[in-house]
């Protein structure tokens, strides 16, 4: 753990804020940070980062964009590194210990902004994390962007399905998630369940020189999901 984070805050910061909590595997590697005062929503977003195995950290491009347009559209907002990421103790738990540490963040969260909005967000492994756990964590928002739905070993089968708004933004070019293996995954979803799905043309996996996109389609997506301000 890196020495320089402080211990987390007691209340949610009104400045960006770097901090280590508690989690069940040792301390976790976290930041907040707070929408604009003229924005804020009464809402706050937990996002989670692609597979730590294969370099995902909560400083990936994907997720930073995903951070920063949430936080535009008026959402708090918080990322972290799973164990064994960064400055996060424990060891890799292919999902297992992961979905642990996403439950210490959002009880953090939720400590920390009582009454607000749950939201949950992830990028590819981030992606299957969080929609393993927005039913029972109780997500009132859910975002997934490239979820890996078929041949990375992450199994969606059995996987709670959420019934709050569920966006899913998937790269027609990606080389790492088979994008028709999505498409057909969601088809086969009850027509009640299944997410809105926003495709991207020539768009790769991380997003390459189609950053700004992902923003703008994440912001307009959510405009209609928004709560009221966040209280003073």
């Amino acid at each position: 753990m890196s020495e320089h984070l402080s211990e987390a805050p007691e209340r949610f910061p009104d400045e960006t804020a770097s901090f280590a909590l508690a989690g069940p595997a040792g301390k976790l590697e976290c930041e907040a940070r707070a929408a604009a005062p003229d924005v804020a929503r009464d809402a706050i977003a937990v996002i989670c980062h692609p597979l730590s195995t294969d370099g995902g950290s909560m400083r990936n491009k994907v997720v930073t964009m995903i951070e920063r347009s949430l936080r535009e559209a008026g959402v708090d907002t918080v990322i972290f590194n799973f164990r064994s990421v960064g400055g996060s103790e424990g060891e890799f738990d292919s999902g297992h210990g992961e979905s642990d540490d996403l439950a210490a963040v959002v009880a953090w969260a939720r400590k920390t902004r009582p009454g607000a909005a749950l939201w949950l967000a992830g990028f590819s492994f981030g992606s299957y994390v969080t929609l393993r756990n927005a039913v029972s964590l109780g997500a009132e928002a859910l975002i997934s962007v490239a979820p890996p739905a078929a041949g990375r070993g992450w199994d969606f089968g059995p996987l709670d399905l959420p019934t709050c708004p569920w966006l899913v933004v998937m790269g027609d070019a990606d080389e790492i998630v088979e994008p028709q293996a999505v498409y057909d995954w969601i088809d086969s979803l009850p027509e009640d369940r299944r997410p809105q799905l926003i495709r991207m043309e020539d768009t790769s996996h991380f997003f390459h020189r189609r950053l700004m996109d992902l923003r703008g389609a994440i912001k307009h997506a959510v405009k209609d999901w928004l709560p009221g301000p966040r209280p003073a």
